[in-house]
């Protein structure tokens, strides 16, 4: 088993990065460590050119990124965790991977329409072929599981397209290049909504800082944070049921639950016939139990960008050892000739 998956350096992580995506890494690392398997893990520096940025600030978000992932649990000795622009091997086999992808393929890209919005002209090149530098990063290393949400299944369908196409293109029959990788469903595929609008997604985008709760946030910032959460006035229910139709409440009981690691009906199992009066320092407090440790440690590995220059680099030697097979494989079976 080798496991690849990457994520954007886009600022801090938060709350429901954390509990969709990041905790089930370091769940899959222990556990592909203990079964022989591997994981890589990087940051998608290249990616995020498909949209204005500042050179600056994503040189600094990279680091700040890598020190947010050290600090929730991704250990370097079981994983490869690196940055994809010291690894040109992505870029390279992006462009060789372009001639195989199609244009209707990339058109039927939900995410692309939905970033495109109507001034589809005026987006760069880049986000409309993001999908093909998405299939290269994990194609490159024979990866054979993919971890995704809902959002990304539609693009590991197209890996998957694009793999077959050149393997039954460029390849003998018995001798295929690419492997086509399964998706990997989170056992906990925790969907963690916003503190100020319960059908909404938490995101790093939101303009609100108070929707969000930051890895970075201290204990009482957190609190704060919590005590503000938007909510109704309707005490808990018994019954998981009767949440229908209270987005903000549901979206509470499901991070004390994901936070706890027990189920939304254990949580109102507790908490039935409560307001948020109680519920809600309850929650706070929970939530600055399980992420102080996580603030600690981050706060430490910040303050040390050479040591975390060094971790990127060593992971970065290692991708680039693993993808170079398969890289060469590539260049060699659509006939380029290479010194």
């Amino acid at each position: 088993m080798r496991i690849v998956s990457g994520i954007q350096p886009t600022g801090n992580l938060h709350l429901g990065n954390y509990l969709g995506a990041i905790r089930n890494w370091v769940r899959m690392q222990d556990e592909a460590a203990a079964q022989g398997g591997e994981c890589l893990y990087f940051l998608a520096d290249l990616h995020a050119l498909s949209q204005p940025h500042d050179p600056k600030a994503l040189a600094s978000n990279t680091r700040e990124m890598a020190a947010a992932l050290l600090a929730c649990g991704i250990d370097p000795e079981k994983s490869v965790l690196f940055n994809q622009a010291q690894v040109p091997a992505h870029a390279e086999l992006q462009w060789l991977l372009n001639g195989t992808a199609r244009v209707g393929w990339l058109n039927r890209m939900t995410q692309w329409k939905d970033k495109a919005g109507k001034n589809r002209e005026g987006q760069s090149v880049a986000l409309f072929t993001y999908p093909v530098l998405q299939a290269a990063d994990v194609l490159l290393y024979q990866a054979t599981h993919v971890p995704v949400g809902e959002d990304q299944k539609q693009h590991l369908e197209l890996a998957r397209d694009i793999a077959q196409k050149f393997n039954n293109d460029y390849c003998a029959p018995d001798a295929p290049l690419f492997t086509l990788p399964e998706p990997i469903i989170p056992r906990e595929a925790a969907r963690i909504m916003s503190l100020r609008d319960g059908t909404a997604k938490m995101s790093k985008s939101d303009p609100s800082d108070m929707s969000r709760i930051n890895l970075t946030d201290d204990a009482e910032t957190i609190l704060q944070k919590v005590r503000k959460a938007k909510t109704d006035p309707e005490p808990l229910p018994a019954d998981k049921a009767d949440l229908e139709g209270r987005p903000e409440a549901a979206n509470l009981v499901g991070i004390y639950a994901a936070v706890a690691g027990t189920s939304p009906e254990a949580v109102l199992g507790e908490f039935a016939g409560h307001g948020f009066g109680a519920f809600k320092p309850a929650l706070g407090e929970l939530l600055v139990e399980k992420l102080a440790p996580i603030n600690a440690r981050f706060l430490e590995l910040r303050q040390d960008p050479a040591g975390l220059d060094a971790i990127l680099r060593s992971g970065a030697e290692k991708a680039r050892a693993l993808g170079t097979p398969t890289l060469h494989g590539a260049y060699a079976a659509l006939g380029l000739l290479r010194g």
